[in-house]
């Protein structure tokens, strides 16, 4: 033992396991320790990610709570939904610090994340035990816990975008419609109709119109920050890039307020806080500005016509959306700076 937090990654064969192995590389308190996957344990994870070659090789372990338990002291899961529901329980039972990055435990209700993910939900005292991990806006509350939600990748573009203005009384709550736009990366490792190259390339569609899981997250922090019930139009759309989420949101506005007034609130509101960088009024960010990195980019454009404001949100779905937010919150959650093993510039172009 080095003194190093040793960490474990449930779901290592996914965009968001792998990511965290990219990451977590770098980190000067962790030390990965195990490597895990359900469905091809025994097998050297640089056969199917041959980028690890030479950089990180090890073989794939089994998904057995006490044998990750005797390897390490947090766990990352990286898993589909409804495997966090079961496995997360085990983890904590046998001691294990979490950070969840399925979206089993992020709604507090239920009978919600059954109507909406179609699988049954976690025992209720893990819904309530869990901290949602929105990093800049919860940091105070995941600090010292030991169960972290981590927040979807749309909830994460869209929630940096709205909560400040939500907050301050500036928009209408009921006025919210958000266009968000994906990576394929998001939609994960597996093959599917829709990610096909030959039905994705050249193209631009929607899905899941007003059906998206990540619907109610956005509500239930949004109801919270407004101290009523907030309903939102939420559209999604696949773009064909590999990596990033931009959500266009509009909103009406309250009062006369200029774009350099939002500049303003929002610099104000996420003062101290590393990986928000709100722009200069009039210039909006792009995916390509953030990409590989942990940033989340914000920037605004108002209309006196009409009386709304867009904001354009924009963060690497996997990175910010995943495992890079993971590790922010792990760093809070242990006591850390908050940047250690993030320090990454975005790739450009």
């Amino acid at each position: 033992m080095n003194g190093k937090l040793r960490a474990a990654i449930v779901g290592s064969t996914g965009y968001g396991g792998v990511e965290l192995i990219r990451l977590l590389q770098s980190h000067p308190n962790v030390e990965i320790t195990s490597v895990i996957s359900s469905s091809s344990a025994g097998v050297p994870i640089e056969e199917g990610f041959p980028h690890l070659t030479g950089v990180f090789e090890r073989s794939l372990d089994g998904v057995e709570a006490a044998e990750i338990a005797s390897r390490a002291d947090v766990v990352f899961t990286a898993t589909p939904s409804g495997v966090s529901a079961k496995l997360v329980p085990q983890l904590l039972e046998a001691g294990l610090k979490v950070v969840d990055l399925s979206g089993d435990f992020r709604l507090r209700d239920g009978a919600e994340y059954e109507q909406w993910y179609k699988h049954p939900a976690p025992d209720d005292v893990y819904l309530q035990q869990a901290v949602y991990g929105l990093s800049e806006v919860y940091g105070e509350r995941v600090a010292g816990v030991d169960f972290i939600s981590n927040p979807g990748c749309y909830p994460t573009a869209t929630l940096l975008g709205l909560i400040p203005a939500i907050e301050a009384g500036w928009i209408k709550p009921e006025s919210i419609i958000v266009d968000a736009k994906s990576g394929v990366s998001g939609a994960g490792r597996g093959t599917s109709l829709m990610v096909h190259y030959a039905e994705i390339n050249e193209n631009f569609k929607a899905y899941k119109i007003n059906k998206h899981q990540h619907i109610p997250e956005i509500e239930q922090v949004l109801s919270d920050i407004a101290g009523e019930k907030v309903t939102i139009t939420f559209t999604t759309h696949l773009v064909p890039m590999t990596r990033g989420i931009m959500t266009t949101i509009y909103a009406g506005m309250n009062d006369k307020y200029s774009e350099q007034d939002f500049v303003d609130l929002y610099r104000k509101y996420y003062t101290g806080r590393p990986y928000v960088r709100v722009r200069n009024a009039g210039i909006v960010p792009a995916t390509k500005e953030v990409s590989g990195s942990n940033y989340c980019d914000i920037g605004f454009a108002t209309d006196a016509r009409t009386g709304r404001v867009t904001i354009v949100s924009v963060i690497d779905n996997i990175v910010k959306g995943a495992a890079g937010q993971a590790i922010q919150n792990l760093n809070l959650m242990m006591g850390w700076e908050e940047t250690l093993g993030l320090g990454y510039t975005p790739v450009y172009p």
